[in-house]
């Protein structure tokens, strides 16, 4: 019984090395470099916020984190949303304040 446990306790020991230095060697296939621990570079400006805002967005991962692909996707999505509607207003925009044009 003894030696079947400790067979059990040298196989998990081996698995978290083993996984230790898979994780290591291999990253977690992040496009950026993780930032420091404490520090966060999610901000966006008050008002006026463009695509590129968006797109230099970047969260703060942990150790259940988010699949970095996905979140980068959706943002860049939102980030060409954001500029399309802001064309779309300037040129609404442009047609209400040509002459002729009075409401």
């Amino acid at each position: 019984m003894v030696t079947a446990l400790l067979y059990l306790l040298v196989m998990a020991l081996v698995a978290a090395m083993l996984f230790l230095a898979a994780s290591a060697v291999f990253g977690r296939s992040e496009e950026l470099e993780p930032l420091p621990p404490g520090t966060t570079l999610t901000a966006l400006p008050a008002e006026g916020v463009t695509g590129a805002d968006v797109d230099a967005l970047r969260f703060q991962q942990t150790l259940r984190g988010y699949k970095a692909s996905e979140v980068d996707w959706a943002l860049s999505q939102l980030g060409h949303e954001i500029d399309s509607l802001r064309e779309q207003l300037e040129e609404m925009q442009s047609r209400l304040d040509r002459p002729g044009n009075a409401p």
